[in-house]
């Protein structure tokens, strides 16, 4: 019986992944809108709907780096229309936050994107996640969970010296 190997994927074959939490009120009715009117927009984006943007959690962002994502897209309603008063603006805080976390982390910060759309601008989804898949595929692949495998390996090998006595503490 002959095998055949496939392939390696090269880097015009691959193709981003996208986490998007799209808020209820505005952005993620404005992506339905954009399916409706049969916009066409890359698939990259895994919508997941949030009541607000403000209920967006840090660790939801890193760990949906920590488990493959490529991207993450932030989407909420414009300053001053939030439907919960202030929500958008806990948001643009948490994002200036996570921008310095990732930043620290070795994250490029065109990984991360906020954007504020109203429930009427379809086209501006289909504008900015297709302009975001562009960016992050322009980015390559973040791997972020082989580098964790990495980082283990790496530190095993420091435990292993040090315990042979080859590394002592300053």
């Amino acid at each position: 019986m002959e095998t055949t190997e496939s392939p390696a994927i090269t880097h015009n074959e691959w193709q981003p992944r996208i986490v998007a939490f799209f808020c209820n009120w505005c952005t993620y009715t404005a992506a339905d809108l954009a399916g409706v009117s049969r916009m066409k927009y890359a698939p990259n984006a895994r919508i997941i709907r949030l009541m607000c943007s403000g209920r967006v959690d840090p660790q939801f962002v890193l760990d949906a780096f920590a488990k493959g994502a490529d991207g993450v897209l932030i989407g909420g309603c414009h300053p001053g229309d939030c439907h919960y008063a202030e929500g958008n603006f806990k948001m643009l805080r948490r994002f200036q936050l996570l921008k310095r976390t990732l930043l620290d982390l070795g994250i490029e910060q065109d990984r991360l994107r906020l954007e504020w759309i109203s429930a009427a601008e379809g086209e501006k989804v289909k504008t900015v996640i297709n302009d975001m898949v562009e960016k992050v595929k322009a980015l390559g692949p973040l791997n972020l969970p082989g580098r964790f495998a990495e980082w283990d390996s790496e530190m095993t090998k420091l435990e292993t010296r040090v315990e042979a006595g080859e590394l002592a503490p300053a």
